[in-house]
Parts: C-alpha cells; structure tokens; sequence
C-alpha cells in the first residue's frame, strides 16, 4: 500500500466538501482542496458563513466517491479541523479552479471579478490543524504536518481515468481475472482504487488489494501493470 500519508492526500485530492461544521451546528458547503491539500469552500451573501470571522475554528468535512454504474458509493470520509481564512486575492483564481473541478459553481467568478465587495461570494480555506479520516479499511488522524507534508500519488489523475474506463468498458475482463486470481467465481466486481503500488478490485462488498511486484513509475507502467491483472498472470 503506498504511505499512510498520501493515501488519504490522494483521496483529499478527489473529494468534495460537503459541510463546515461551527459551534457543532453544521452548514452545507461546495468546495474542495488545492494545489496543497488546504481545504477551499465558497460562501455567499446572506449565508451564516460568509459572516464568519477568521481563525474561526471549523471542522471541514470532505467526502471522495466511486461512480459504480449510476450509484455514487462512499470511499472515504475527511473531517479536516482548522482556523478559517480568507483566500488571499492573488491567489483566489487558483482557489476557484480547485473548487472549480469539483463543484462548478457560477459564484465562483464573481468571487473573483468582485473580490473583496461586502456582497460578494467569499473563497474561504483551512489553516489545517488536524485530519481526521475514515476509509473503508481505517481510520484515524493526521497532525497538520503529516497531513500537509505528503503529496498524492503522482499517478492520481490517470489512475482515475483507467478506473472509469475498466469500469465502463472491461468489467466481464476484470472478472474473470479476478476468478482466476481467486480460484473461485468473482461475483459483482468494480475497480474501486488504483495507485502505483496496486490496486483494489471490489468484489460483492468485499475489498482484494492486488500489488505490483514493483512501483509502476508512469501512466505506460501503470496500464501494463493492470492488464496483468486483467488476465491473472
């Protein structure tokens, strides 16, 4: 498996926001994290948030899914705690893109184009504190410096697109891998994670982490590595 760490700024790295919770009452929110795993929210005008002080203490909640068919179903949950800031202006177009490839949200250029106007939508984000995750195999927290020390997995972005196209396409491929690998009829199976180090196939409700021999080193080594398991050698 690759370093605790990564793992979940890997799963941080393809969540959304879904709530900022304030003096334990919470409120819905659309966000995501940037370019260094801060969480990043937009608020409007009118909403309890956007009247929010800063170095407020919040508890963000960030939740990554797995399309499987048309059923969205939970990877993980990350409750990140932190002190709220306002995005500074010249960064808040970077903030936006990241909130952007999320949850695209029409308030995000006015966010922009009337930064700093009292009725405007506000780009707020975490000064992270800690994090505290639960995945479908653990659970528990990272300090700020773990947290934001670590990187996602450099393969990330196409390991999602392979995961959507065996998915899509190579199902009846992965399950007879899979029946192979087992020894046994594989059932209902889906990629559900891929990194450089494996993968982790779902069959019915149970999860099967495959690994590389090695560490694939790119995208090319990556799609050899899963073909591999496509035909169980």
């Amino acid at each position: 498996m690759p370093p605790l760490a990564e793992r979940i700024r890997t799963l941080a790295h393809t969540a959304s926001a879904t709530k900022v919770t304030v003096d334990d009452v919470p409120y819905p929110v659309s966000g995501a994290v940037d370019d260094r795993g801060r969480p990043v929210f937009i608020v409007r005008p009118g909403e309890t948030l956007h009247r929010m002080p800063e170095d407020c203490v919040v508890a963000l909640t960030l939740c990554a899914t797995r399309m499987l068919g048309e059923t969205a179903h939970p990877r993980g949950t990350l409750e990140v705690q932190g002190w709220v800031q306002a995005v500074p202006e010249n960064e808040v177009r970077d903030a936006a893109v990241a909130v952007a490839a999320q949850c695209a949200d029409e308030g995000l250029f006015e966010a922009i184009e009337r930064y700093g106007a009292p009725d405007a939508p506000r780009l707020l984000r975490l000064d992270v504190g800690q994090v505290v995750y639960l995945t479908g195999d653990d659970s528990g927290i990272l300090d700020a410096d773990e947290y934001l020390d670590a990187t996602p997995d450099p393969l990330a972005e196409t390991a999602e697109r392979v995961i959507a196209h065996i998915n899509g396409s190579h199902r009846t491929q992965l399950s007879l891998g899979m029946a192979r690998l087992l020894g046994r009829p594989a059932g209902q199976v889906w990629l559900w994670e891929l990194d450089r180090h494996g993968a982790t196939v779902r069959v019915d409700a149970t999860l099967v982490r495959v690994a590389w021999d090695r560490p694939a080193q790119s995208g090319r080594c990556l799609e050899t590595a899963l073909r591999g398991l496509l035909c169980a050698c």
